[in-house]
């Protein structure tokens, strides 16, 4: 079931990016990682940079996360809202409503050494099996209408 807040629920803005590639001509593989605690798989994503647009804090958050750099597009594919849990440790856990704002960046290269590769995994699959991974149906419907709109 798709996670719906109410509109008086105050929701907590970050910025993902849809990382992408083409194989052959009529095939688009997506780049999905695993989560540092849960080891869900997702999509990079993270909060706003100060002095970056949310197309560049995507970006940031891809090589970060992911080790790949690329052209991030200017405006966003869509949202997806979740709740994000704070300190899995504690006995007082929160969850922290969010409001996801996705942004297509085509890969154009991949790093072996990035920030975060010993606590991830990641791996390029078809849109049918990054729609099968990720937990969150309003993303999965951004993977499935997603159209290569690159030159």
């Amino acid at each position: 079931m798709a996670k719906e807040f109410s509109k008086d629920t105050a929701l907590h803005l970050q910025n993902a990016a849809l990382c992408w590639q083409r194989r052959g001509a009529n095939e688009i593989q997506f780049l999905i990682v695993t989560s540092r605690e849960t080891g869900r798989w997702i999509i990079p994503k993270g909060w706003p940079v100060e002095g970056l647009s949310a197309g560049l804090a995507a970006a940031r958050e891809a090589f970060e996360e992911a080790g790949v750099e690329g052209i991030v597009a200017d405006l966003p594919l869509g949202t997806f809202q979740y709740d994000k849990v704070l300190d899995r440790q504690s006995k007082l856990q929160v969850a922290l409503p969010c409001e996801v704002e996705v942004f297509a960046l085509e890969v154009t290269r991949l790093h072996d050494a990035f920030p975060e590769a010993g606590l991830r995994s990641r791996e390029w699959v078809s849109r049918a099996e990054a729609c099968s991974r990720v937990g969150e149906p309003s993303l999965c419907l951004l993977i499935a209408g997603f159209i290569d709109v690159a030159p």
